[in-house]
């Protein structure tokens, strides 16, 4: 639906993000279906038939998101004579695979900064890896013919108020000093990318693919198929036990015997109970757009497509879909007591009608816009907010989770390190110490939840008072300890 008029883009530039729902936002979303955008299309492929019985398998992999996926492919191609289970508990890509905005960034380490901050000594080891990664993302699309309507424009992070440029011109100045791409833009240069109220200033990174994620899951999951990986949906896994020297697997309705495992089940709750510690399940937020019509494009600037993120510690990611949608998500992460992902969190009118005021202050060239779709769903965060990897049952299992939002693209790299480590080799990936050193727990309930819930309010506080951290924050990041989404 077109908006009722096109208001210019010489607007006064907000002071501060609307911090209640408003009636205009509340009117965005009153109508858009409760379901993920990416889910909700008649391209879905039918689910799969579940696993029955008993079989075997030189490596079953447990999770049919990005990361069991890219790990099933992997494998496949490696060795084909290796025989490689996936099983997913639900449909593939039901969880935060098919739900996120679709960012492929180059980045391992969820962005510069937090890289520089815990992984200096060898960050340019894990850049260089970062591109590489990227680059073979974008092969395999290719080799395996998946159209995940993907391109390569890269990603606008912005400055949303004038106290954030200085901050942003030393993440593009720390980059270059890394051999990084990355390019402060302002002023003309800048509007001829975005007309926005909202952009002070941004860095240019050009290492982000945006991806049509559920498109992108299930063409992997059926080059997986041709290549000869035996892939189950409604599968849950229930019990995981070390038997010999294999590994047993239990599901509702059948069981596998395996050699080696991978499990990828992001935030759902580990299988090996140890990692429960070291990563909680947060929920994002997200609304979709119906389709903007060209004078709407042409009023907000947006020629060069590129993914678009501010830079706040509560911050927004958006972007263009393939038919001209805009994807508006992230702003706050919300924890519920006791790691609870009941699906009935997934909707949260107020949080979706907040995104939609702050949607309309970047763009209130687009006022009167609809949403089609608002969701939500939980993603796996941990205290570094990188992923992370564990070996158990003597080598024969291999966890690989907590990525924080940021795994579509450093899914590949973590299946592929996964394999390394399952199959006991020795190579550049598994000599990092990012690869061998695990983030620090988070402590059990009710501190759990008053940690985080600490830590929420002070991002809040910390941005209204122009970025300065207080007490909390500053103890947190001398702890080494995080919560993001």
């Amino acid at each position: 639906m077109a908006p009722n008029n096109l208001q210019p883009a010489a607007v006064e530039k907000s002071a501060a993000w609307a911090s209640s729902p408003t009636a205009r936002g509340t009117a965005v979303v009153a109508e858009a279906a409760p379901a993920p955008f990416w889910l909700d299309r008649p391209e879905r492929p039918v689910a799969r038939g579940r696993l029955s019985g008993s079989t075997a398998a030189d490596l079953a992999i447990v999770g049919g998101g990005f990361t069991g996926l890219w790990a099933a492919v992997q494998a496949a191609e490696a060795d084909p004579a290796r025989s490689v289970i996936l099983l997913e508990g639900a449909w593939i890509a039901e969880g935060a695979s098919g739900r996120n905005g679709g960012f492929c960034s180059a980045s391992l380490t969820h962005g510069l900064v937090n890289g520089l901050d815990r992984y200096a000594d060898e960050l340019p080891e894990l850049l260089r890896m970062g591109v590489e990664t990227l680059d073979e993302i974008e092969a395999a699309m290719r080799r395996l013919g998946i159209d995940a309507d993907a391109e390569r424009n890269g990603e606008l992070d912005i400055a949303n108020f004038q106290w954030q440029v200085d901050g942003l011109k030393d993440v593009a100045r720390q980059g270059q000093s890394l051999d990084q791409p990355l390019r402060f833009l302002d002023g003309d240069e800048l509007a001829r990318h975005i007309s926005s109220p909202m952009a002070h200033g941004a860095v240019y990174d050009p290492d982000v693919i945006l991806v049509d994620p559920a498109r992108l899951a299930w063409g992997l999951a059926a080059a997986a198929e041709r290549l000869g990986v035996r892939v189950y949906e409604h599968s849950e896994v229930t019990d995981l036990r070390s038997v010999g020297d294999r590994v047993h697997l239990q599901t509702g309705y059948g069981t596998v015997d395996a050699a080696k495992v991978i499990l990828a089940t992001a935030a759902s709750k580990p299988l090996r109970r140890k990692l429960g510690y070291l990563m909680v399940p947060v929920w994002d937020y997200a609304i979709m757009t119906e389709p903007l019509t060209d004078p709407q494009l042409a009023a907000i600037g947006w020629t060069g497509r590129q993914g678009l993120a501010d830079s706040g510690n509560r911050f927004h990611y958006f972007r263009l879909t393939a038919d001209n949608r805009i994807l508006f998500g992230g702003w706050d992460a919300i924890y519920h007591y006791g790691s609870d992902t009941d699906p009935r969190h997934a909707q949260r009118p107020a949080e979706f009608a907040l995104l939609a005021e702050h949607l309309l202050q970047v763009f209130p060239q687009l006022e009167g816009i609809k949403a089609s779709h608002a969701w939500g769903g939980v993603i796996d965060t941990c205290s570094r907010f990188s992923n992370f990897w564990d070996v158990s049952m003597g080598g024969k299992a291999v966890s690989v989770l907590g990525f924080t939002g940021l795994g579509v693209g450093a899914s590949h790299f973590g299946a592929r390190t996964a394999l390394d480590l399952v199959d006991g080799k020795d190579t550049e990936r598994t000599r990092l110490k990012m690869v061998q050193k695990k983030p620090l727990p988070f402590p059990p309930e009710p501190l759990r939840w008053f940690g985080i819930t600490v830590t929420r309010h002070e991002f809040g506080r910390a941005d209204r008072n122009q970025g300065r951290r207080g007490l909390w924050l500053k103890t947190m990041d001398a702890l080494g300890l995080g919560f993001d989404s």
